[in-house]
């Protein structure tokens, strides 16, 4: 049975038992969400027992007490992070903020109509001069967009606000103009790329998938794709998202736009 510690993610614990969700759904109401299949695909994989500890108020030995009797061994070497379980507090930027200085945008009917949310939270974002906060309202935790924006310069804030709503706020302490490229020229080079990994690709089709499952699914593709295959993506648009994480992975990547709903990535390393 898997030994798991302070650092160990939900996602590695749900994998090696059936009953461990219904026991970690048990330790705190907050992790009730984690039955949404949708949400547990998203969250489980990079929370870890500490970030959920934060997030519930409970402790790792909230954890141990549950999982323990499933056979889960317990390592308690690794120390806990004591300042990620205390420190809840409301940043100051959000706490002073006066309701004239928020830039509220719900982006929960634009998901469920199946749209895209981008353009309109860049938009947004033009908004949110200093002193501004972008409150962005979701039925989830945004990661794509808290790892784009970080890059950027932003600091954010997560609420749970319940099991439907998410809100994130976005903020800056500096003055750096935020600049995020959207328009993507298509790759000069593509029948060319596409003939040198031709009998080394492996491929996959997220079209079909909810947001934010297509960048989720093929960074999980990349993680483990063989070292001089590359990776054939049928995706409906270019995922903006995606690209400055493929070029801090040391990913390169070309696009072929089929259609204006259709778009063929190549990725394959530096």
């Amino acid at each position: 049975m898997l030994t798991i510690n302070a650092n160990t993610k939900i996602g590695e614990i749900l994998k090696h038992h059936p009953d461990a969700l219904e026991a970690i759904v048990s330790i705190s109401p907050k992790f009730t969400k984690l039955r949404n299949s949708l949400l547990r695909r998203i969250m489980a994989p990079r929370t870890s027992i500490n970030m959920a500890c934060k997030v519930a108020g409970c402790s790792v030995n909230d954890f141990w007490e549950k999982l323990r009797p499933l056979g889960f061994k317990i390592d308690n070497s690794i120390a806990i992070d004591s300042d990620m379980i205390d420190n809840q507090e409301v940043p100051l930027e959000i706490r002073q903020i006066s309701p004239e200085k928020l830039v509220v945008l719900d982006v929960r009917p634009v998901i469920q109509a199946g749209q895209d949310p981008l353009s309109l939270i860049l938009n947004k974002l033009k908004e949110v001069t200093p002193g501004k906060v972008l409150k962005l309202i979701n039925s989830f935790e945004p990661a794509p967009l808290i790892q784009l924006l970080s890059k950027k310069g932003f600091s954010y804030y997560i609420e749970n606000v319940d099991d439907e709503q998410v809100v994130t706020y976005f903020f800056k302490t500096d003055t750096t103009e935020v600049t995020l490229k959207t328009d993507v020229e298509p790759s000069d080079d593509w029948d060319e790329k596409l003939k040198q990994y031709t009998d080394n690709l492996e491929t996959v089709d997220v079209r079909d998938l909810e947001m934010p499952l297509p960048m989720l699914t093929i960074l999980e593709k990349l993680d483990t794709l063989p070292p001089k295959m590359a990776l054939y993506v049928y995706h409906k648009r270019v995922p903006v998202f995606l690209l400055p994480e493929l070029a801090d992975r040391k990913f390169s990547y070309r696009i072929h736009e089929i259609t204006e709903n259709e778009v063929h990535l190549l990725i394959f390393r530096e």
